[in-house]
Protein backbone atom coordinates (compact mmCIF):
# COMPACT_ATOMS: atom_id res chain seq x y z
CA UNK A 1 0.00 0.00 0.00
CA UNK A 2 1.02 3.24 -0.74
CA UNK A 3 2.89 5.19 2.36
CA UNK A 4 0.38 8.57 1.52
CA UNK A 5 -2.71 7.45 0.24
CA UNK A 6 -5.43 9.82 0.25
CA UNK A 7 -3.16 12.70 2.52
CA UNK A 8 -3.10 16.25 0.60
CA UNK A 9 0.53 17.63 0.40
CA UNK A 10 0.67 21.23 -0.12
CA UNK A 11 4.07 22.43 -1.22
CA UNK A 12 4.30 26.44 -2.25
CA UNK A 13 6.71 27.15 -5.10
CA UNK A 14 6.16 23.64 -6.84
CA UNK A 15 6.82 24.12 -10.03
CA UNK A 16 10.36 23.72 -10.32
CA UNK A 17 12.96 22.45 -8.96
CA UNK A 18 13.14 21.07 -5.22
CA UNK A 19 9.28 21.86 -5.36
CA UNK A 20 8.12 19.68 -7.90
CA UNK A 21 10.46 16.92 -7.01
CA UNK A 22 8.48 17.09 -3.64
CA UNK A 23 5.08 17.08 -5.65
CA UNK A 24 6.65 13.82 -7.93
CA UNK A 25 7.71 11.48 -5.18
CA UNK A 26 4.50 12.14 -2.50
CA UNK A 27 2.17 11.60 -5.79
CA UNK A 28 4.41 8.11 -6.54
CA UNK A 29 2.99 7.56 -2.84
CA UNK A 30 -0.44 7.70 -3.61
CA UNK A 31 -0.86 11.50 -2.11
CA UNK A 32 -3.25 14.44 -3.51
CA UNK A 33 -1.05 17.45 -4.38
CA UNK A 34 -1.37 20.92 -3.48
CA UNK A 35 1.11 23.22 -5.82
CA UNK A 36 1.26 26.72 -6.19
CA UNK A 37 3.73 28.37 -9.06
CA UNK A 38 3.96 32.49 -9.32
CA UNK A 39 5.37 32.91 -12.86
CA UNK A 40 5.98 29.45 -14.69
CA UNK A 41 2.62 28.87 -16.26
CA UNK A 42 3.69 26.14 -18.27
CA UNK A 43 5.58 24.01 -16.05
CA UNK A 44 2.71 24.05 -13.39
CA UNK A 45 0.65 22.98 -16.27
CA UNK A 46 2.88 19.87 -17.41
CA UNK A 47 3.61 19.05 -13.64
CA UNK A 48 -0.61 18.73 -12.71
CA UNK A 49 -0.62 16.91 -15.85
CA UNK A 50 1.85 14.13 -15.07
CA UNK A 51 0.59 14.24 -11.43
CA UNK A 52 -2.98 13.31 -12.89
CA UNK A 53 -1.72 10.46 -14.63
CA UNK A 54 -0.56 8.48 -11.73
CA UNK A 55 -4.03 9.02 -10.26
CA UNK A 56 -3.61 11.60 -7.52
CA UNK A 57 -5.92 14.36 -8.01
CA UNK A 58 -3.97 17.33 -8.05
CA UNK A 59 -5.11 21.58 -7.57
CA UNK A 60 -2.29 23.71 -9.27
CA UNK A 61 -2.82 27.59 -8.13
CA UNK A 62 -1.03 30.53 -8.78
CA UNK A 63 0.05 32.44 -5.58
CA UNK A 64 2.34 35.28 -4.88
CA UNK A 65 3.15 34.15 -1.28
CA UNK A 66 4.22 37.87 -0.40
CA UNK A 67 0.77 38.76 -0.57
CA UNK A 68 -1.17 37.53 3.02
CA UNK A 69 -4.37 37.94 1.72
CA UNK A 70 -3.57 36.11 -1.67
CA UNK A 71 -1.85 33.23 1.29
CA UNK A 72 -5.40 32.94 3.20
CA UNK A 73 -7.84 32.70 0.35
CA UNK A 74 -5.30 29.98 -1.25
CA UNK A 75 -5.48 28.09 1.86
CA UNK A 76 -9.29 28.29 1.57
CA UNK A 77 -8.97 26.78 -1.15
CA UNK A 78 -7.29 24.25 -0.43
CA UNK A 79 -9.68 23.46 2.63
CA UNK A 80 -13.05 23.64 0.26
CA UNK A 81 -11.43 20.93 -2.32
CA UNK A 82 -9.91 18.49 0.10
CA UNK A 83 -11.33 19.54 3.42
CA UNK A 84 -7.99 19.12 5.47
CA UNK A 85 -4.14 19.62 5.08
CA UNK A 86 -1.88 16.85 6.28
CA UNK A 87 1.32 18.15 5.01
CA UNK A 88 2.86 21.86 4.09
CA UNK A 89 5.72 21.98 2.40
CA UNK A 90 7.33 25.60 2.72
CA UNK A 91 9.35 25.58 -0.35
CA UNK A 92 8.50 28.79 -2.37
CA UNK A 93 11.59 31.03 -2.50
CA UNK A 94 13.78 33.21 -4.90
CA UNK A 95 17.77 34.16 -4.74
CA UNK A 96 19.06 37.38 -5.72
CA UNK A 97 22.80 37.30 -4.50
CA UNK A 98 25.13 40.25 -4.46
CA UNK A 99 27.82 42.02 -2.18
CA UNK A 100 26.21 44.16 0.36
CA UNK A 101 27.77 47.54 -0.92
CA UNK A 102 25.97 46.31 -4.00
CA UNK A 103 22.28 45.35 -2.63
CA UNK A 104 19.93 47.87 -3.20
CA UNK A 105 16.65 47.92 -0.79
CA UNK A 106 14.37 46.34 -3.41
CA UNK A 107 17.13 43.64 -3.32
CA UNK A 108 17.14 43.06 0.33
CA UNK A 109 13.44 43.28 0.67
CA UNK A 110 12.04 41.04 -2.22
CA UNK A 111 14.10 37.79 -1.01
CA UNK A 112 13.17 38.03 2.33
CA UNK A 113 9.29 38.66 1.52
CA UNK A 114 9.27 35.43 0.02
CA UNK A 115 11.11 33.67 1.27
CA UNK A 116 10.76 34.19 4.78
CA UNK A 117 7.68 36.24 5.16
CA UNK A 118 5.72 33.73 2.67
CA UNK A 119 6.59 31.20 4.86
CA UNK A 120 4.81 33.03 7.47
CA UNK A 121 1.84 33.88 5.19
CA UNK A 122 1.15 30.68 4.31
CA UNK A 123 2.23 28.71 7.97
CA UNK A 124 -0.43 31.59 9.45
CA UNK A 125 -3.41 30.68 7.15
CA UNK A 126 -2.87 26.91 7.61
CA UNK A 127 -2.23 26.43 11.22
CA UNK A 128 -5.75 26.78 12.53
CA UNK A 129 -6.65 23.66 10.49
CA UNK A 130 -3.62 21.92 12.24
CA UNK A 131 -4.88 22.86 15.02
CA UNK A 132 -8.31 21.62 14.78
CA UNK A 133 -7.40 18.18 13.21
CA UNK A 134 -4.46 17.96 16.65
CA UNK A 135 -2.34 16.57 13.87
CA UNK A 136 0.04 18.06 10.86
CA UNK A 137 2.97 18.14 9.36
CA UNK A 138 4.84 21.35 8.37
CA UNK A 139 8.41 20.87 6.47
CA UNK A 140 10.01 24.49 5.90
CA UNK A 141 12.69 23.99 2.98
CA UNK A 142 16.04 26.65 4.25
CA UNK A 143 19.11 26.32 2.76
CA UNK A 144 22.92 25.33 4.17
CA UNK A 145 23.15 29.29 3.48
CA UNK A 146 20.58 29.36 6.37
CA UNK A 147 23.20 27.89 9.00
CA UNK A 148 26.84 29.01 7.67
CA UNK A 149 26.18 32.26 5.87
CA UNK A 150 27.73 32.27 2.50
CA UNK A 151 29.16 35.10 0.98
CA UNK A 152 26.89 37.66 -1.29
CA UNK A 153 23.83 36.04 0.43
CA UNK A 154 23.13 38.73 3.47
CA UNK A 155 19.75 38.65 2.34
CA UNK A 156 18.94 35.25 1.48
CA UNK A 157 21.07 33.62 4.44
CA UNK A 158 19.01 35.96 6.85
CA UNK A 159 15.66 34.79 4.95
CA UNK A 160 16.97 31.02 5.22
CA UNK A 161 18.23 31.25 9.30
CA UNK A 162 14.84 32.86 10.12
CA UNK A 163 13.04 29.99 8.47
CA UNK A 164 15.02 27.67 10.82
CA UNK A 165 14.27 30.00 13.71
CA UNK A 166 10.23 30.03 12.89
CA UNK A 167 11.04 26.41 12.79
CA UNK A 168 11.99 25.62 16.23
CA UNK A 169 10.19 28.05 17.93
CA UNK A 170 7.06 27.07 16.27
CA UNK A 171 7.46 23.39 16.77
CA UNK A 172 8.28 24.16 20.54
CA UNK A 173 4.69 25.74 20.60
CA UNK A 174 2.34 23.15 18.49
CA UNK A 175 4.12 20.04 19.79
CA UNK A 176 1.28 19.73 22.28
CA UNK A 177 -1.30 19.63 19.37
CA UNK A 178 0.96 16.76 17.46
CA UNK A 179 1.85 19.19 15.08
CA UNK A 180 5.41 18.26 14.25
CA UNK A 181 7.52 21.15 12.37
CA UNK A 182 11.14 20.61 10.87
CA UNK A 183 13.46 22.07 8.19
CA UNK A 184 15.94 20.60 5.70
CA UNK A 185 18.72 22.48 4.50
CA UNK A 186 19.51 21.28 1.14
CA UNK A 187 23.41 22.26 -0.23
CA UNK A 188 24.16 23.09 -3.81
CA UNK A 189 21.35 21.32 -5.60
CA UNK A 190 21.15 21.41 -9.05
CA UNK A 191 18.15 23.47 -9.92
CA UNK A 192 18.09 27.14 -11.69
CA UNK A 193 19.02 28.28 -8.98
CA UNK A 194 22.20 26.40 -9.11
CA UNK A 195 21.97 27.67 -13.24
CA UNK A 196 22.43 31.31 -11.88
CA UNK A 197 25.53 30.98 -10.50
CA UNK A 198 28.79 32.51 -11.68
CA UNK A 199 31.12 29.87 -13.60
CA UNK A 200 33.82 30.62 -11.41
CA UNK A 201 32.67 29.94 -8.14
CA UNK A 202 30.94 26.47 -9.18
CA UNK A 203 34.29 25.29 -9.86
CA UNK A 204 35.61 26.79 -6.53
CA UNK A 205 32.93 25.12 -4.04
CA UNK A 206 32.76 21.68 -6.33
CA UNK A 207 36.02 20.43 -5.04
CA UNK A 208 34.86 21.73 -1.32
CA UNK A 209 31.85 18.93 -1.01
CA UNK A 210 33.03 15.72 0.60
CA UNK A 211 30.89 13.64 -1.71
CA UNK A 212 32.19 14.83 -4.91
CA UNK A 213 29.06 16.18 -6.72
CA UNK A 214 26.20 18.76 -6.61
CA UNK A 215 22.80 16.62 -5.25
CA UNK A 216 19.51 16.15 -7.15
CA UNK A 217 15.91 17.71 -6.19
CA UNK A 218 15.00 13.98 -5.81
CA UNK A 219 17.48 13.54 -3.04
CA UNK A 220 15.61 16.56 -0.70
CA UNK A 221 11.93 14.85 -2.07
CA UNK A 222 13.72 11.94 0.04
CA UNK A 223 14.05 13.67 2.95
CA UNK A 224 10.73 15.23 2.88
CA UNK A 225 9.00 11.87 2.64
CA UNK A 226 10.70 10.53 5.63
CA UNK A 227 10.28 13.75 7.50
CA UNK A 228 6.18 13.88 6.80
CA UNK A 229 6.30 9.73 7.12
CA UNK A 230 4.99 7.99 10.73
CA UNK A 231 8.70 6.60 10.76
CA UNK A 232 9.52 10.17 12.02
CA UNK A 233 6.44 10.58 14.48
CA UNK A 234 9.51 11.49 16.98
CA UNK A 235 11.10 14.16 15.36
CA UNK A 236 10.48 17.86 15.54
CA UNK A 237 12.17 21.08 15.38
CA UNK A 238 14.90 19.53 13.83
CA UNK A 239 17.27 20.97 10.62
CA UNK A 240 18.01 18.08 8.30
CA UNK A 241 21.27 18.88 6.21
CA UNK A 242 21.11 17.65 2.71
CA UNK A 243 24.97 19.20 1.35
CA UNK A 244 26.72 15.94 0.66
CA UNK A 245 29.04 16.88 3.35
CA UNK A 246 30.10 20.81 3.01
CA UNK A 247 28.67 21.92 6.23
CA UNK A 248 30.59 19.56 8.37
Amino acid sequence: MKKFKDKVIVVTGGSRGIGKACCEAFAREGANIVFTYNSSQEAAKSLKQEIETSGSQVLALQLDVKKYDACRKFVEKVLDKFQKIDVLINNAGIINDKALMMMSESDWLDVINTNLNGTFNVTKNSIISFMKQRKGNIINISSLSGILGLPRQANYAASKGGMISFTRSLAREVAPLNIRVNAIAPGFIQTDMIKGLREDYVKDVLPQIPLGRFGEAKEVAQVALFLAGDESDYITGQVLRVDGGLGM
